[in-house]
């Protein structure tokens, strides 16, 4: 499995400023690429919000894995992004 060289706070904020900007999705721009550059930290705390949802997976989700594993692994996204302290619930 590739493992990204990106933190997943970022590249899910990415994905929304995109969704929000470029005409492919939402937007109106044609080509967001430089204002998702720099207007992608707009997202972030909607990036954070979508990580503490997903720390409690779904039946589905759950019956597909190991879920200590999972938890493990928002919880590290959520420490690198700084945001296991300051929000205690989803």
């Amino acid at each position: 499995m590739p493992v990204s060289s990106m933190d997943v706070v970022e590249r899910i904020a990415r994905v929304i400023a995109g969704r929000v900007l470029s005409a492919n999705a939402e937007g109106e721009d044609c080509s967001a690429s430089e204002e998702v550059d720099s207007t992608w930290r707009d997202y972030r705390e909607d990036a954070i919000s979508i990580l503490r949802t997903l720390r409690e997976p779904d039946p589905a989700m759950a019956d597909a894995g190991d879920l200590a594993t999972w938890q493990k692994m928002i919880e590290a996204a959520l420490g690198e992004a700084g945001a296991l302290a300051s929000h205690a619930g989803p």
